[in-house]
């Protein structure tokens, strides 16, 4: 993991791929980012969720930036998801839009499935944790 944080994947848990299981983070001002889904910046939001979910990423990463914060001080983040199995079915793609936007930043995560979102028409909405040195 670049920056100032540290992942911790035991081996004594399967390997992780695209997230870590730990991520032990340095000192600094904690910044918690409030639930951000792939809303433009007009209020819009597509209807394909690879697009929603880069939209949220670039909107997870706005904030974080207003915070004075960089992509690599993100520690955590949780991934509510409204269709598990379409998200399963499209990791390559949503893999793809993460490191457009955080490179090979993998921070600890967590993927919940929910019925749905506070906007009806969001599929997925990104929440995180950083710690800004």
């Amino acid at each position: 993991m670049d920056g100032p944080h540290r992942n911790v994947n035991p081996d004594t848990l399967p390997a992780p791929s695209g997230y870590a299981h730990a991520t032990a983070a340095a000192r600094g001002t904690s910044v918690f980012l409030g639930g951000q889904a792939g809303h433009r910046p007009d209020g819009s939001i597509a209807e394909d969720l690879v697009e929603q979910f880069d939209q949220a990423c670039a909107n997870v990463l706005e904030a974080l930036r207003a915070a004075g914060g960089a992509p690599e001080h993100l520690v955590h983040l949780t991934i509510y998801a409204t269709d598990l199995g379409e998200y399963r079915g499209r990791l390559r793609e949503l893999g793809q839009a993460w490191r457009g936007r955080f490179g090979k930043h993998y921070p600890a995560m967590a993927l919940i499935g929910a019925t749905e979102l506070f906007d009806a028409d969001a599929r997925v909405e990104l929440v995180g944790v950083a710690v800004v040195p």
